[in-house]
């Protein structure tokens, strides 16, 4: 039996053409589901039903999500790319509760952005939903914010394997690239993940709470006086521990990573050799 190695990048999850409509529809669903307070018309029936609305786009999120990981799942995947799946993942999921309610110290987002910058977007983004949903079951954090917090995870992910330089930036300037993205990534996050609360602050209890049918600049300047209240110390230390764990570790997990997947040969063409040869 012969193993000819693939050139170029290995990807665990190549994104057919079901695949990345099945995901784009996904992320533009999501998108809609939590830019809307600043899409719809203030005299929209979405506006006037403003806590009703995130439960039923978390709801259909959540089934496009379902989708997406099925259609990834015919995409080739197979039993090692499952099994590097379950490992990252699960190590994601036991880094999230450490230092948890501390300052933002979130070890796992730097592990996401070195998994998703050697294996690619379509791991990356099935690697970000299934850990996020993996701690949530971990940690008892199941809601109605989650389907929000696996499809930003997933994008968190993806980004890193949309990074240029895949093949041939390595060393510091690799490694500045990923703690830039990562840097910027956790704040990212930080935001989108507000949007998905925000509509469901009580406007008569706070004056930094989406207000229905008010103009967009008056909810965009709550929304932005709600992240500095609420959340810009957090996300700085997500920031913050994101870019020294990738720093410090980056090269090592780097190295790790790319040798598990040269071993693990995910595109490799396999070929049987006649009988004496």
């Amino acid at each position: 039996m012969n193993r000819t190695p693939p050139a170029g990048r290995v990807r665990a999850v190549r994104l057919g053409p079901r695949s990345l409509a099945a995901l784009t529809l996904t992320s533009a669903v999501g998108a809609a589901a939590l830019f809307w307070p600043f899409l719809s018309p203030p005299a929209s029936h979405l506006s006037a039903h403003a806590q009703d609305a995130p439960w039923l786009f978390a709801g259909l999120l959540l089934l496009l999500v379902a989708v997406v990981a099925g259609t990834i799942s015919e995409s080739d995947l197979g039993p090692k790319a499952v099994a590097m799946l379950g490992v990252l993942a699960a190590t994601g999921a036991a880094l999230r509760p450490i230092g948890a309610g501390t300052a933002g110290i979130e070890p796992m987002f730097f592990l996401m952005v070195l998994s998703g910058r050697v294996l690619g977007p379509g791991f990356g983004f099935a690697l970000g939903s299934v850990t996020m949903f993996a701690s949530a079951l971990l940690t008892g954090g199941v809601g109605p914010w989650l389907p929000f917090q696996m499809l930003s995870m997933g994008w968190f992910t993806m980004g890193a394997g949309l990074l240029p330089g895949p093949v041939r930036l390595r060393g510091r300037a690799e490694l500045l690239m990923l703690a830039s993205y990562g840097f910027l990534a956790a704040f990212a996050y930080g935001t989108v993940m507000n949007l998905s609360g925000w509509t469901f602050l009580d406007s008569a209890a706070s004056n930094i709470s989406f207000v229905a049918g008010a103009p967009v600049a008056v909810n965009l300047a709550h929304f932005v006086a709600y992240c500095v209240a609420t959340s810009l110390g957090w996300d700085l230390g997500r920031a913050v521990c994101t870019v020294v764990l990738t720093l410090a570790l980056g090269p090592a997990v780097l190295r790790a990573l790319r040798r598990a997947t040269r071993r693990a040969a995910f595109e490799t063409a396999v070929t049987f050799d006649g009988p004496g040869e």
